[in-house]
This record gives structure tokens, C-alpha cells and sequence, in this order.
């Protein structure tokens, strides 16, 4: 071997040994790291399933419920973006939904194998039971409860009365309980409310709230078609993102 070959050589060898492996993805593996999957007893001991996502070891500040027919998949994208500014949340599978984004709700499932009541009231243990969890969990912090569709009007019903909710966030609520008048129910709120839905549902919106001192109460109405719950912070929802600049508006008016 020729001095020039053996300085090849040695120079290929040490490159190699300091050519930086390939980096994992780590905003991919934090994320992942965030989710917890848990579970509780309800009100009446049914297991309540629930992921959590941890944002810098924080306390969980927010409650996310989800709309009929679905499960705490919901909020797999919206809980992520939470976390980015720089909230812990925990969203539930209520007994009354189904599935959605391939997450079924072990709730719903659980409480049919018991033969129980899966209706939207029959909810409403479950976020009480939930909200009691959580205030247990982080020391007596209060909370904000967010809610989708029916799990909306139930967030408005228990947020007015329970010291443990400092706020509500309603999307699409409505009067879908039979026997139970919501605009009257709610009349009486003194803590932060912020509702929006999808433009058509908005007016009803409106009229549902109407008796909600002004002071207290945000109404986003979107200037495009929306979407009913939740959804309409999806990015796969025309104008997601200014649902998304108006709520966090109002989550940083209410820390």
C-alpha cells in the first residue's frame, strides 16, 4: 500500500465514523410521548376511557367532549394543536357515540356489554365524572370545558352551576334534550362562554344564548359554510383557522 492509498483510506474511515446517523423524527416521537391512554369510573362505576396529552408537564386545563355518534377520536389532531400552545387536555369517550377517525369509543362499548343507558343524558355522569377526576388530578385547578354538538349543550348545562369549570367552549350546542329547556337553564351564567357553529346553525345559536349576559358570553360566526361541532377546527374544514384564531382567543382571555 502507497503512502497516498493509505491516506485515502484513513480519511474514508474517518468519515464514516463521524457521518451523523440519521435523526428520528422527534416532533413526531413527542407527540406520540404526549398521549395517555387512561381509564376512570364514571358516576355510576362504568370505566370511562380517556386519552391524555401532556404539554411540558403542565396540568390538564382543558376537558374536550365529543358529538353524537363519535368517540374522543374527535380531537386526535385538535388536542395535539392544544398541546402546541402549551395546554395539557384529556378528551373522553362518552357512552352515547360510536366511533371516528378509526378510534372507537371503549365507553359506548363498555356500557352496552352492562345493557346501560347510552343516551345523551345518560352522558352527562360521564363529563361530571370526568371533571371530577381532573380537579382531583391537578390539585383543585379549574377548568375549561369544551363540548360538540350535544356534549356542547351538556357542557353549558353543568358549566353554570359546578365551581370546577372556570369556562365553556360550545360547539354547535342546541336544544336536543327533551324536556329540558336550555336557553332557560342557562340564563344565569357569570363565567366565560364562547359558542360558535357551522353559518346555517349560527341564528339558532344565537337565540339559544340570547339570555347569557353579554358580558360573559363570544359568539364566533364564521363568514364561510363551517361545519357542525368540533370539526370545524379540522384542517379539512373550509376556514378552520379562523375558528381556531377566535378560540384561542378566547383561551388566552380565560388563563
Amino acid at each position: 500500500m502507497t503512502k497516498y492509498t493509505l491516506i485515502f483510506s484513513l480519511l474514508i474511515l474517518f468519515s464514516c465514523k463521524n457521518k451523523p446517523a440519521d435523526k428520528p423524527n422527534l416532533a413526531v416521537e413527542n407527540q406520540i410521548s404526549k398521549k395517555k391512554t387512561i381509564t376512570f369510573p364514571s358516576k355510576d362505576g362504568l370505566p370511562i376511557t380517556a386519552d391524555i396529552y401532556n404539554s411540558k408537564n403542565t396540568f390538564i386545563s382543558i376537558l374536550l367532549c365529543h358529538q353524537a355518534g363519535y368517540s374522543k377520536g374527535e380531537y386526535i389532531d385538535t388536542a395535539v394543536q392544544l398541546t402546541k400552545l402549551g395546554y395539557s387536555v384529556m378528551a373522553i369517550d362518552q357512552r352515547s357515540g360510536n366511533a371516528v377517525n378509526n378510534i372507537k369509543n371503549r365507553t359506548k362499548l363498555a356500557a352496552s356489554k352492562k345493557g346501560l343507558g347510552v343516551t345523551y343524558l345518560d352522558a352527562k355522569q360521564d363529563i361530571e365524572a370526568a371533571i371530577d377526576y381532573i380537579y382531583k388530578q391537578n390539585e383543585g385547578r379549574k377548568i375549561l370545558l369544551v363540548g360538540s354538538s350535544y356534549s356542547a349543550s351538556l357542557a353549558l348545562l353543568i358549566g353554570v352551576n359546578n365551581s370546577k369549570i372556570k369556562a365553556v367552549a360550545a360547539f354547535s350546542p342546541g336544544e336536543y334534550f327533551k324536556g329540558i329547556d336550555i336557553n332557560k337553564s342557562i340564563s344565569t351564567y357569570k363565567k366565560p362562554v364562547f359558542v360558535t357553529s357551522s353559518l346555517n346553525e349560527s341564528e339558532s345559536v344565537k337565540t339559544l344564548i340570547d339570555k347569557i349576559d353579554s358580558n360573559f358570553s363570544t359568539h364566533f360566526i364564521p363568514k364561510v359554510k363551517g361545519i357542525h361541532g368540533s370539526r370545524a377546527l379540522w384542517k379539512t374544514t373550509e376556514g378552520y383557522e379562523t375558528y381556531w384564531s377566535s378560540f384561542n382567543s378566547f383561551l388566552t382571555s380565560v388563563k
